[in-house]
């Protein structure tokens, strides 16, 4: 799949910008003591600094058309001609207790999958995020602080969605292009937001509740239930406790193996 290279434009004009600001609101040194007949100095007026708005991002795609819906299956374009695929994704992370474990799972299994990960996780965790790229995984965004896109006016959204799409690309050097709303929560305005910024919304059709304190047998016996030819199937590296769903994945994945099913990107 192709993707953009990165500017780091944006850097430069913000870090100009901010001097700026550092400048005005410093003032003047104050001034010394004069004699009794000194006039204190007049200072000229000078205005404000503006400071630059946030997202739209400078590190956005091209636009792509609005979405009515997110993508719940891979598409059949992407599916070898008589093969069954599947596609394997992970959110909330990267989680430097978890990541790492998954990534040595799908290593084993000369198996690629998609991370859609937290803004905040990826500014606080980089080497991760270049990890799962140099083993030549995707990487989608799941927003920066995993709030409900739904809910929010489009300026919000937007900054939201394209503060993750600006880490990810500073860390990378790549802007990435598959967005996941936290939830599985979309609106029109979120869906506006992401094909202004160049951004595929993907949702699922496989969710064997990871999230929800599930043993690992139960995601196991879920995952293969449900799972089917072009599934998307939700999981966590990130979030909370994943111990369940890294041992689950050690054990449906060889199934998943066994019944034929390729691997493959969404």
């Amino acid at each position: 799949m192709t993707q953009q290279r990165w500017s780091g434009g944006r850097r430069a004009l913000l870090t100009l910008g901010g001097l700026t600001l550092i400048s005005a609101c410093a003032g003047p040194p104050p001034p010394k003591p004069a004699g009794p007949a000194a006039k204190p100095a007049t200072l000229p007026s000078s205005p404000a600094p503006s400071v630059p708005p946030p997202s739209p991002t400078p590190t956005a795609l091209p636009p792509i058309a609005i979405q009515a819906k997110p993508l719940y299956v891979v598409p059949a374009a992407a599916v070898p001609k008589g093969s069954k695929a599947v596609a394997l994704t992970f959110d909330d992370g990267p989680d430097p207790a978890y990541t790492p474990q998954v990534l040595k799972i799908l290593r084993q299994q000369h198996i690629k999958a998609t991370f859609f990960v937290i803004g905040q996780q990826a500014h606080d965790h980089p080497g991760l995020i270049r990890s799962i790229v140099d083993e030549g995984h995707t990487i989608g965004t799941h927003t920066w602080s995993h709030k409900d896109v739904s809910r929010m006016p489009a300026a919000r959204a937007r900054t939201e969605i394209g503060r993750a799409i600006d880490t990810v690309a500073a860390t990378t050097g790549h802007i990435p292009h598959l967005f996941r709303a936290p939830y599985g929560s979309w609106s029109h305005t979120a869906f506006q937001v992401c094909a202004e910024l160049g951004q595929t919304s993907i949702a699922w059709d496989v969710d064997p509740r990871d999230w929800d304190d599930a043993g690992w047998d139960q995601i196991r016996s879920k995952v293969l239930h449900q799972v089917g030819n072009r599934s998307i199937v939700l999981t966590h590296d990130g979030g909370g406790d994943r111990s369940q769903t890294v041992r689950a994945l050690r054990n449906f994945l060889p199934v998943l193996i066994d019944r034929g099913y390729r691997f493959v990107g969404v």
